[in-house]
């Protein structure tokens, strides 16, 4: 469907798991088991709203006044949240992709991020999204510093999660020992704290309800595997999302502010690699090295 405002659109299927890749920004439009959603979908004809499904490269989250200094150089980069006065997630959400390779259970897309005034560096981008019938989608996204200096680099993902019915009803758990408190800006001005005794413990299964989040976590608790796990369960199946160690951090938003339709109807849990305004604290910032490379790996699934 190449007419599609999105761009070429991309379907994956395995046992009955489905989804649909979109050419722009690489997003994930669709994912289903048996004709359910898995996430928050749109159609073809929409721009992603409320960053449905969208990879967030070179940073994901927010940069205070979209400020940053890098090597001796102060740099701007465009205001893309003018509420917040920030610049959010990343710059390669809304570019074409090219289609690298295809198989009837995966895609891989690649993007070449050639340098801009607020982000004079080039990285050469691979998001390859698989299907499996026992386990659900696997991504992962790789970058590449194909310029002669380093880059500042991190990258997240923007999936909401559902399970068909309203989150208020549902119960939430999720992996995080330390929340980040932010400003009126959504700006953090301090460290991560402890969970504890707060309302964003969720490290044991609780009702969500009417509880309001739109924060980051760390110190994430983690399998044998390495993995970190959200799982968001209602009345009849439970949709987990899970995150490699590439990414220590993971946003969790109740919907509260996306298109009425599908206000708190998912979870988003974003799997990122540094909290926001990482370009201006530095925590947890990848620097690639020219020739280095990047990888990092999420998933989703549901039972």
């Amino acid at each position: 469907m190449h007419s599609a405002v999105s761009g070429g659109q991309f379907t994956l299927s395995a046992g009955g798991f489905s989804a649909v890749v979109t050419e722009s920004g690489a997003g994930l439009r669709v994912l289903r088991l048996d004709g359910q959603d898995l996430v928050l979908s749109y159609g073809p004809q929409q721009v992603a709203p409320a960053a449905f499904g969208q990879l967030l490269i070179p940073w994901p989250n927010r940069i205070e006044r979209g400020q940053y200094s890098w090597e001796g150089h102060e740099l701007q980069l465009d205001i893309s949240e003018p509420r917040f006065d920030c610049a959010i997630h990343g710059l390669v959400r809304w570019l074409p992709w090219s289609l690298e390779s295809q198989t009837p259970e995966a895609v891989a897309l690649t993007c070449r991020l050639l340098g801009s005034p607020g982000y004079p560096f080039r990285l050469a981008l691979r998001a390859e999204y698989t299907l499996d019938a026992g386990s659900g989608l696997t991504t992962r996204v790789t970058a590449l510093n194909d310029g002669e200096t380093a880059a500042p680099y991190g990258h997240g993902a923007h999936p909401y999660l559902t399970v068909g019915e309203p989150i208020d009803g549902c119960t939430v758990q999720a992996p995080g020992r330390r929340h980040l408190p932010v400003d009126a800006m959504m700006i953090p001005r301090g460290p991560a704290e402890p969970v504890d005794g707060t309302p964003f413990d969720l490290r044991v299964p609780r009702a969500l309800g009417d509880l309001r989040i739109d924060r980051a976590f760390t110190d994430l608790e983690r399998d044998a595997d390495g993995r970190a796990w959200v799982h968001l369960t209602g009345s009849a199946r439970t949709t987990s999302l899970w995150s490699d160690r590439a990414h220590p951090w993971l946003e969790l938003y109740t919907a509260d502010s996306v298109p009425a339709a599908e206000r708190r109807g998912g979870l988003g849990a974003e799997p990122m690699t540094c909290p926001p305004n990482a370009f201006a604290s530095r925590t947890d910032l990848v620097v690639l090295q020219p020739g280095d490379v990047f990888t990092g790996t999420w998933g989703i699934t549901s039972d």
